[in-house]
């Protein structure tokens, strides 16, 4: 088993309901216990515990299907901790009818700091689609409650009406009776969209600029704080950055981009469903997302799980107050062994640098990549913002540039038949450098029926004040989670490469196929060790 905690289990989806409480840290998750597929009218929520956020136990179900309200499976939601200390759990029921209901359920003992056993409350559903317009089958996922100036909860639940997607608003005094505010969080008219649907597994939250410590959404809000509206759709993690306008009571983005294709992602990879937190233990907001396999359903069956949770990140607003910036939370640190390291390293045209002393299908790299001039930059097309992936596989890590490509090359078998490809391009535009940072698996395996995409995504980086870009990139056999220039763009994927089956070894180089030199000040690598994940049987030893 490898280093993560969430491979072991059948089917395990979107994170749902995420605390700290009583020293514990709870995830609480979409969850088929019957096989490693999603079906209709089988998901629970699952529930693990932990109180590092890196060995974790896996408890019993605790929401499942068996109610009107949701006897077609219990969706996405959101966990809240009332003002009493008290946590309550939000989550989105399908009926018979095809009807997307909201539901309530509380701890039935608050006491337990493990909270194994919870309840639905007796009026559910507590909030019903009856909205003008609204289609009844596309509304779902209420977010963390917060509470506004007035006293009152307020939550958001995505929705799809005749012509535009909202997070609708809804108040309530006792987190049990709700009402609908006449006007959403936030809109958009559809017809007025590019690449755009309904909102899903929406998340909303207050960031200070520059300021890596995480606000309680309940407590006043700070001079100089802004929000982050995220949403689910299609198969991206999307967010806009604003401020939350309390006399309107309503989200009012920076920059109003119709576009979807030009919105900022969490991730730019396998990256789907996040849910963030506020972590009142250390005081930061921390978000991790569902990953899906991506490989056949025969496979899945066979090894008997499907789908993982990425590595916790914290999240926290860039001081431009422009973009939301993640790193690993720093308790992943704790897994780090054999730490190896290489100073004053330099890569011209075609070198390729063999990263040696780590077991290279669990590892921790970090490295930074100096530029030693600026000079040969090739020019920016904006036009490659709206396909940063089409861009990557045109002009990939074997395609010569100017300033790049350069980065790793891991999971590579001898011959480098299997290769997966994490790297930068450089280019200049009229005022400012944009950074192509991608992760090509188009080589990541020779077994068939493998998705093997190449994601990839753009940051700005002011090189004229600095000159190195950071990669941190964490290997763990089958899932390859990059952050790149200190978390700006942060790329997920997952690869099934013939050589994990080997007894031998993969390998993994640092290299440069750009015409510019590129120093590497400092390149740090450790081996991963296998997190603790106490479990008998698909249950816990608790």
């Amino acid at each position: 088993m490898d280093w993560r905690y969430l491979e072991i289990y059948d089917d395990t989806e979107d994170p749902c309901g995420l605390m700290y409480y009583k020293g514990i840290y709870h995830n609480f998750y979409q969850y088929n216990p019957h096989c490693a597929l999603w079906c209709w009218g089988d998901i629970t929520w699952g529930h693990s515990v932990s109180t590092d956020l890196v060995n974790w136990i896996q408890l019993e179900p605790v929401i499942e299907p068996d109610n009107p309200s949701d006897i077609d499976g219990c969706w996405t939601g959101s966990a809240t901790i009332l003002s009493g200390g008290q946590p309550v759990i939000l989550y989105t029921g399908g009926s018979r009818d095809k009807c997307q209901v909201q539901n309530l359920v509380h701890p039935k003992n608050p006491s337990d700091p493990y909270l194994r056993e919870w309840t639905k409350t007796g009026n559910n559903p507590v909030i019903q689609p009856v909205v003008p317009g609204l289609n009844r089958s596309q509304f779902r996922d209420p977010t963390t409650g917060w509470i506004g100036p007035d006293g009152l909860w307020r939550i958001a639940v995505g929705a799809e009406l005749k012509s535009y997607t909202a997070a609708l608003l809804y108040k309530s005094e006792d987190f049990l009776s709700w009402t609908r505010v006449d006007h959403p969080l936030y809109s958009q008219n559809l017809s007025n969209i590019v690449e755009c649907n309904m909102w899903e597994c929406l998340d909303f939250f207050a960031v200070l600029p520059g300021n890596n410590t995480g606000l309680d959404m309940s407590a006043a809000i700070l001079r100089g704080t802004k929000h982050a509206l995220k949403m689910s759709v299609g198969y991206f993690d999307k967010y806009l950055i604003g401020v939350y306008d309390l006399k309107r009571d309503a989200f009012v983005p920076d920059t109003i981009v119709d576009d979807c294709r030009l919105w900022l992602k969490i991730d730019y990879g396998n990256f789907y469903a996040s849910k963030s937190f506020f972590d009142s233990k250390k005081g930061r907001r921390i978000i991790w997302g569902w990953s899906k396999e991506a490989d056949c359903r025969s496979d899945d069956v066979a090894k008997g799980w499907a789908g993982i949770h990425t590595i916790p990140r914290t999240i926290w607003l860039d001081s431009n107050g422009k973009q939301l910036l993640q790193w690993p939370v720093d308790e992943i640190e704790s897994l780090r062994t054999n730490e190896i390291n290489h100073q004053g390293l330099e890569l011209n045209k075609g070198d390729m640098f063999e990263i040696n002393g780590v077991d290279t299908f669990q590892a921790d790299v970090e490295i930074y990549f100096e530029l030693t001039s600026i000079n040969a930059a090739e020019p920016f097309n904006s036009s490659s913002l709206l396909d940063p992936e089409k861009h990557c596989c045109e002009a990939g890590a074997s395609v010569h540039g100017g300033i790049g490509p350069f980065g790793l090359v891991i999971l590579a078998s001898n011959n480098m038949d299997e290769h997966t490809v994490v790297h930068f391009r450089v280019y200049k535009s009229q005022q400012k450098y944009m950074i192509l940072m991608c992760s090509d698996l188009r080589r990541s395996s020779i077994r068939p029926s493998r998705y093997t995409p190449a994601y990839g995504g753009f940051f700005e980086l002011d090189l004229a004040k600095e000159r190195k870009i950071s990669l941190r990139t964490l290997i763990d056999r089958s899932a390859v989670e990059s952050f790149g220039g200190g978390g700006r763009v942060c790329i997920t994927s997952r690869v099934y490469p013939a050589v994990l089956a080997d007894v031998g070894r993969a390998h993994m180089y640092a290299f440069n196929n750009g015409s510019a030199t590129v120093r590497v000040p400092q390149l740090s690598a450790w081996t991963m060790r296998n997190a603790h994940v106490n479990v008998e049987n698909g249950r816990s030893a608790i």
